[in-house]
């Protein structure tokens, strides 16, 4: 296991990264385990971990869903697919944005937060 500067773990083995977790950890003061930690606040409302998450989860779920648009799309132009299979893919695809924009409603998310910045890269979707 190799460490640099203490910000990464370079390790084929798992457990190395888990003994560097623990290491951090440890380090941290009671204070900045109840969300101070070198001047940084840490939000540990739950209710708000469980929107991130539901937010990333979501955004992955979009994006398989667009890629999946995207493939129809191509396999239509191609002629692989039946009428029927286009129907079929068509209502399938229909639903799943229909659930997704369900979520979305439920966990309180704006369609602009399922889009995420990657910087240079640009919006995700």
């Amino acid at each position: 296991m190799k460490t640099e500067e203490q910000t990464g773990v370079y390790s084929d083995d798992l457990g190395d990264f888990v003994k560097v977790m623990e290491v951090g950890r440890e380090h941290l003061s009671g204070a900045a385990l109840q969300g101070q930690a070198s001047g940084k606040h840490i939000n540990l409302d739950p209710d708000k971990i469980k929107n991130g998450l539901a937010q990333l989860v979501l955004t992955l779920v979009k994006l398989i869903q667009e890629l999946l648009e995207k493939q129809a799309v191509t396999r239509i132009d191609a002629g692989s697919l039946t009428d029927d299979e286009i129907e079929k893919v068509g209502l399938t695809l229909m639903r799943q944005a229909e659930e997704i924009e369900k979520l979305r409603k439920i966990f309180g998310l704006e369609k602009e937060e399922l889009n995420i910045d990657l910087g240079p890269f640009g919006k995700l979707l």
